[in-house]
């Protein structure tokens, strides 16, 4: 499939296809990597939840199976100091779930975690020598970064204000994620907390293209062959789907979050922070509406999940979060190879006809 106007984003990372398989921690894994890239994709693997160790065969076993280029993902949030009575009213909150389900209220609260870049991060890159690398929540401080580019790994952020992507392109980035308020899993949001500011994804992405000079990648919202020409006409060079893996047989899911995916509706995806402490889009249960999606008691990320932990093992579909985007009635359920090809060529039959 060659048979795309904008190449910008497909000569620079080294891809066929103007799709990103979205990394999305704890659903993805090497098989859908793999599946994503031998089609001409981009495959990502998000790094965040997984030891340097679990990195390293990840990326063994994707190197294995193909030689596509790789996308390593990153948090590059800045860690919180643990705030103990905050983190006590928090879960005295959640007593009554505690009550309700048989879970051990006075048993020591588990860690919720996710590991931001580092330099030890920095030295897997080194080690691993990815052609992507990507950040969610801005970028590493300079030095990091200057390393990660040394290694001479192409970058990509996610940014979701036109000032984000400024920012990034004023700080390194090579191409920019535009990430619409539609979009599944944890907002990108780094220079405000304000959840005012965001932007849906028709609107965000011509403006981020029109400000920057580096590609725009689209993201929220897509979930077909429509959205991603929409995108496209836009100015976005490429897309970036996540919503859409999560229907295919390689997402790492459990069994609640695959049955919600397929009957909720498209109303019924909210932001919440109850689960990390960041804003993030997953289906709506019954903590989201009974606490409200958003608390104030919620620890700062990524420690308000903790206290859910006892829950969500009583209970998974009630206190699990099962992140989604808007798009959730668009999936289909294929492998991650033949969904990526057959979005491509439908997005080409329909570029074709215009």
């Amino acid at each position: 499939m060659s048979h795309w106007t904008d190449r910008r984003l497909l000569d620079l990372l080294g891809i066929e296809l103007p799709i990103i398989q979205a990394p999305m921690a704890g659903a993805t894994g090497g098989a859908m990597v793999i599946g994503a890239s031998r089609a001409g994709a981009l495959g990502s693997l998000p790094c965040a939840m997984l030891s340097p160790e679990q990195i390293r065969l990840e990326v063994q076993t994707i190197r294995a199976a193909t030689r596509h280029p790789l996308n390593l993902n990153f948090f590059c949030h800045s860690m919180s100091a643990v705030d103990p009575e905050q983190e006590a009213r928090w879960k005295e909150a959640l007593k009554p779930y505690y009550q309700e389900l048989g879970a051990d209220f006075d048993a020591p609260t588990p860690v919720s975690n996710r590991a931001p870049f580092d330099d030890a991060s920095c030295q897997l890159v080194e080690e691993l020598r990815p052609e992507v690398v990507s950040f969610h929540f801005g970028l590493p401080e300079p030095a990091l970064l200057a390393r990660v580019k040394a290694t001479g790994a192409k970058v990509l952020s996610s940014a979701s204000t036109v000032d984000e992507a400024l920012w990034l392109q004023a700080h390194g980035c090579d191409a920019i994620i535009a990430m619409g308020y539609e979009a599944g899993g944890h907002r990108a949001i780094f220079l405000s907390d304000d959840l005012d500011t965001q932007v849906g994804t028709m609107a965000l992405v011509p403006q981020i293209v029109d400000a920057v000079k580096v590609p725009v990648i689209a993201a929220g919202g897509i979930g077909d062959a429509r959205g991603i020409v929409a995108a496209l006409a836009l100015g976005a060079s490429a897309v970036q789907l996540g919503t859409a893996y999560l229907f295919t047989p390689e997402a790492k899911i459990s069994a609640a979050h695959h049955r919600a995916l397929r009957t909720a509706k498209e109303s019924q995806t909210a932001l919440t922070n109850l689960f990390t402490g960041r804003p993030a889009r997953g289906i709506v249960n019954r903590v989201m509406r009974e606490i409200g999606p958003i608390s104030p008691l919620a620890p700062a990320f990524p420690r308000a999940g903790g206290a859910l932990l006892p829950l969500k093992a009583k209970d998974e579909a009630d206190f699990a979060n099962l992140w989604s985007g808007q798009a959730l009635r668009l999936g289909i359920e294929l492998p991650a190879y033949e969904l990526t090809l057959r979005l491509a060529e439908q997005t080409l039959a329909q570029l074709n006809r215009r």
